[in-house]
């Protein structure tokens, strides 16, 4: 029996969080050090794999549905973008509201550099992609898009083989690499994040914002998972139970790609078929964004607040939400990726990018980005079981129409 003993990934995560911080409170630094290298290394190969993961999952995705795959493609786009437009702007009006009872200008100058104090790797492999993720989405688009509507037309299989083969590679590399050495990158980075301290040192001012940010996003949650539960008669409830392993992996990578590894097995367990997933969780991974978008606006918002001479108001806010909701379609991939996307549209707010104020709200965004990423992540989850049920409504009126 001990040999069938097998430790889950849950269990494993939850180790590498723990480690992570005992050994950034007790360990030497050479060994931080170490671990840090480990996982910066990890992090580099993993940032090649990520386009060829979007490449070849959502491709198969889009190609694997016979019929209606552009319509679905649409509809999975607009439900994501919708999600984050919405969220981002309810995010705007608590914090607009409750904000100025805890915030004051004299918080500016308590909070220093977000990435002071920092252990750096002994050394790095440079790893660049062969292809930059928005490319890997476009062309995944097209390649997709194209193998399903001229597949047994004008294409044989000729194209459609190849591609499942890459995606059965890609698949391997990930269960054989990727997902095992994900508790050592969540380890490196809770060591760094605790013997830098900068992140105790801002919750311990500005906790409270902290703290309704997080509330925000297990609000969006809940709601995601109860339309998602309502529409496709399942229980959300162990919907969000399925969900959890994508949920801390996606709090210790701090990237929505990274986690798709996790995902798609979160939405195996959900029932979804394997079609919807490998075509939704990659695509989502790039393009909904709730979590980090409550965040963002939340930490603008915050900012402004400290800075009485500066305006604020919904006119100023909204633009800005459904501008950074198109351009964060680059960001997933590393850890803080969308404020760093956010920063060339501060202007758009009246923040100039290179500014001390800028320098603030990364500092407050960096603190809360794994929960923003972790919230990302469990939405992309509730929309792929309702594109599952989407589609499955689709193909019966097709059956019918084919019967008729």
């Amino acid at each position: 029996m001990a040999k069938n003993f097998k430790l889950g990934l849950i269990p494993k995560l939850l180790i590498g969080i723990a480690l992570g911080i005992v050994f950034g409170l007790v360990m030497p630094v050479w060994f931080n050090r170490v671990i840090i290298t480990a996982s910066t290394l990890f992090s580099a190969f993993l940032k090649f794999v990520i386009p060829l993961m979007i490449l070849a999952f959502v491709t198969m995705g889009i190609a694997d549905l016979s019929r209606g795959a552009g319509r679905l493609l649409l509809i999975t786009a607009g439900i994501a973008y919708c999600s984050t437009l919405i969220f981002g702007t309810l995010a705007f009006g608590v914090a607009i509201n409750l904000f100025p009872s805890f915030l004051t200008p004299e918080a500016l100058t308590k909070i220093g550099d977000a990435e002071a104090g920092m252990l750096s790797s002994y050394f790095t492999l440079a790893m660049p992609p062969v292809i930059d993720v928005l490319s890997a989405v476009i062309l995944a688009f097209i390649l997709g898009l194209c193998i399903s509507s001229m597949r047994g037309k004008e294409l044989h299989d000729a194209l459609y083989a190849p591609i499942a083969e890459f995606s059965a590679v890609i698949n391997k590399v990930l269960n054989v690499a990727i997902i095992p050495l994900l508790p050592l990158y969540i380890c490196g980075t809770f060591v760094n994040m605790t013997v830098s301290g900068q992140t105790f040192a801002i919750l311990g001012i500005l906790w409270k914002v902290f703290l309704t940010v997080i509330i925000m996003h297990f609000i969006c949650l809940l709601v995601m998972f109860f339309i998602s539960g309502s529409i496709t008669k399942k229980n959300p409830l162990q919907l969000m139970k399925n969900q959890i392993p994508g949920y801390l992996s996606a709090i210790g990578t701090q990237s929505s790609a990274a986690t798709i590894p996790v995902n798609l097995k979160c939405a195996e367990a959900d029932g979804v078929s394997a079609q919807i997933r490998n075509f939704v969780i990659p695509l989502c991974a790039n393009i909904h964004m709730p979590g980090s978008m409550i965040t963002i606006t939340s930490c603008v918002t915050a900012v402004l607040l400290m800075h009485p001479d500066m305006p604020i108001n919904l006119g100023l806010i909204v633009p800005f939400i459904m501008t950074l909701g198109i351009a964060m379609v680059a960001s997933p991939g590393a850890p803080g990726g969308s404020i760093m996307t956010a920063l060339p549209f501060l202007p758009l707010v009246g923040i100039a990018s290179e500014s001390s104020i800028a320098s603030l709200l990364i500092a407050l965004y960096i603190t809360q980005d794994s929960f923003g990423t972790a919230c990302n992540v469990s939405g992309d989850n509730a929309i792929s079981n309702m594109i599952d049920k989407i589609n499955d409504h689709f193909e019966k009126k097709a059956a019918q129409k084919a019967h008729a």
